[in-house]
């Protein structure tokens, strides 16, 4: 069953990586159902481009299409979307929680300490230095030199 479901989380998202699949879903939320004529009409691709990207939502099960005569129609479905919502939900939960430790820590012990509360009060202590070693005591760090440039073209 798990494997199931994250087989069409996989397609639903697939389908909702392209941003003319996302622009046709769009356009069927605004409306309850519209025929493939309809929903092509502001794109300029050819109408079997639009028809692959509508077997792809199909696929996903994003849409479903209806047939009356010679006359396709499609409308949004949802339950694919609401599980690809549940499980997206799971990690905004899980940031949000962590954005907000990390807000709390922030508030209840700032960093730098305000340097402006009194032009008389004594300086800071500056906090102490690691402890040297007696090996690096004679050597001086040098700066990191930048990683070597890579293959030039040559005309």
């Amino acid at each position: 069953m798990v494997k199931l479901q994250e087989e069409i989380l996989d397609r639903t998202f697939a389908a909702l990586s392209d941003p003319t699949r996302r622009a046709l879903l769009a356009r069927l939320g605004d409306r309850e159902s519209l025929s493939v004529s309809e929903l092509a009409q502001p794109f300029s691709m050819s109408l079997p481009a639009i028809m692959k990207h509508l077997d792809v939502l199909s696929d996903a099960g994003l849409i479903a299409r209806e047939k009356t005569g010679r006359t396709v129609a499609c409308r949004l479905t949802a339950q694919p979307m609401e599980q690809a919502m549940e499980w997206l939900n799971r990690y905004q939960r899980f940031w949000s929680d962590a954005l907000d430790r990390l807000a709390a820590f922030v508030e209840e012990d700032p960093w730098p300490p305000s340097q402006a509360l009194s032009s008389q009060a004594p300086a800071m202590p500056s906090p102490p230095s690691a402890p040297v070693s007696r090996s690096s005591a004679d050597s001086t760090r040098r700066p990191k030199k930048s990683t070597p440039r890579g293959p030039t073209r040559k005309s």
